[in-house]
């Protein structure tokens, strides 16, 4: 009998190649829960390195090199350092969008009694810094940068909890994750309201009208994630234009994208169930994938099944997860954290600068969060979540006091001059040193969950 044609044969899965084998032991890592920050910690090592060595000149040049995009009668020109800050950042502010979108609609913000004490600690959180920050910088040249020790960086405390491991309640690990997605809602406000430049009302009016379109299109029921991005970077561009920080396009373009599914999870499984029970197959070999019409049409209606079962949201965020992670917080760490490390910056004006961010984030962060939601829990209002104790609210106090990544966007809005802005990234990462070592030592030392001793046992 006749060996059946060569591309009638099912090709080798990827996992069985050579380059899989060089390759998977870095997907392996790619996947735990604090390589992230594993990464973030490396790219702001190698950016030190860059801002404190003979590679300085060439390392800030590159960053103040423009380049730009040139559409006939319109053109934008922009630094690399500002295409990073302004462009880049508008893909993870949309990314961020996305997270509270979902996290209001069907997460732990969706029902107020369970969301109201992750939003009362993250408002404590947030008030206690900037104000101790204010005081510190009363009148000061770093007055304005009241903002920078409010910011939680989501990646570094999530990933400081991964590596405690089952020695942390899973319900601080939800709790935590809530209040670092209200942090950066409060963080957009304070964006939006406080750091907008002056205002051109015409094309703020444009990115205005481009995102009713936007809204139109979602009732309308259009599903197809590539038109809400095309109209989406015309929203950037309008906003860009309008003197509002164009990092808010990626929260407002967010909230337009589509939440809702065609067929839920029972429907799905019935009707996919069907189909692959339908599914036809032939013992002959040569009747191959490629010529059988009913087992293609069975295929493409397995395929719009799957595509109905998810919301473009859904979609969207799973998509945007693994560039967030490795591509662009990397780069913007890499262009933000190279900053001169010398005494003689830390000085004059700076010192408020950097006492207020220090003293903002490693005690205003936990005082404020551990405060608010111990008057919230003495007064009735909420309950700790099922496991968690006081001293895991301080551990998570301090991790939240890990500003980084957030808290340096915050300093490049917030501060009129590269002084200032230097003194305030030393801060920073300073700071978010104290608080991730101080948190991860105060979880430490807290109890075993009963939950696992039980199964341990």
């Amino acid at each position: 009998m006749a060996s059946p044609p060569t591309s009638s044969r099912p090709a080798s899965h990827w996992s069985d190649t050579p380059l899989a084998r060089v390759l998977t032991p870095m997907q392996e890592f790619m996947h735990y829960a604090q390589a992230g920050g594993i990464a973030l910690i490396a790219v702001t090592i190698i950016a030190l390195l860059l801002a404190n060595t003979g590679m300085h000149q060439q390392y800030e040049s590159l960053l103040a090199t423009y380049a730009g995009i040139n559409l006939g009668l319109f053109e934008v020109k922009l630094s690399i350092h500002h295409w990073i800050n302004d462009g880049l950042m508008a893909i993870f502010f949309l990314f961020i969008g996305l997270e509270i979108k979902r996290e209001v609609l069907v997460g732990e913000l969706a029902r107020l009694r369970v969301a109201a004490l992750p939003i009362i600690a993250a408002i404590g959180g947030a008030v206690v810094p900037a104000a101790i920050y204010a005081v510190l910088n009363r009148g000061g040249t770093g007055s304005s940068g009241w903002g920078i020790p409010m910011a939680t960086d989501i990646a570094f405390a999530l990933g400081c909890l991964a590596l405690l491991g089952s020695r942390v309640p899973a319900a601080l690990k939800i709790f935590l994750t809530a209040v670092a997605i209200v942090d950066d809602l409060i963080a957009v406000i304070v964006i939006a309201i406080f750091y907008t430049a002056e205002l051109n009302l015409g094309a703020l009016l444009v990115g205005i009208g481009l995102l009713l379109l936007l809204m139109a299109a979602n009732r309308l029921g259009i599903r197809t994630l590539l038109v809400y991005l095309v109209v989406g970077v015309g929203v950037w561009l309008a906003f860009l234009a309008s003197g509002i920080h164009a990092t808010l396009a990626g929260v407002a373009v967010a909230l337009t994208i589509p939440a809702r599914f065609r067929i839920d999870g029972a429907a799905f499984r019935a009707r996919a169930h069907a189909l692959v029970e339908g599914f036809p197959v032939t013992t002959d070999a040569t009747a191959l994938m490629l010529t059988d019409e009913q087992q293609q049409q069975t295929v493409l209606e397995l395929e719009d099944l799957c595509e109905h079962v998810q919301a473009p949201l859904q979609k969207l965020e799973h998509r945007l997860h693994g560039w967030i992670t490795w591509c662009i917080m990397p780069i913007f760490a890499l262009a933000n954290a190279g900053v001169v490390v010398s005494l003689s910056t830390l000085h004059g004006p700076a010192i408020p600068i950097v006492l207020g961010v220090v003293f903002g984030l490693v005690l205003g962060k936990p005082i404020g969060l551990v405060g608010a939601s111990w008057l919230a829990v003495r007064s009735g209002w909420v309950e700790l979540p099922e496991g968690v104790t006081w001293g895991h609210m301080l551990g998570a106090g301090m991790l939240a006091g890990i500003g980084f990544t957030m808290s340096m966007f915050l300093a490049t809005l917030g501060l009129p001059t590269p002084e200032a802005q230097t003194a305030a990234k030393l801060a920073i990462l300073l700071a978010s040193l104290i608080a991730g070592g101080g948190g991860m030592l105060i979880l430490r030392r807290m109890p075993q969950p009963r939950t696992n001793d039980k199964k341990s046992q």
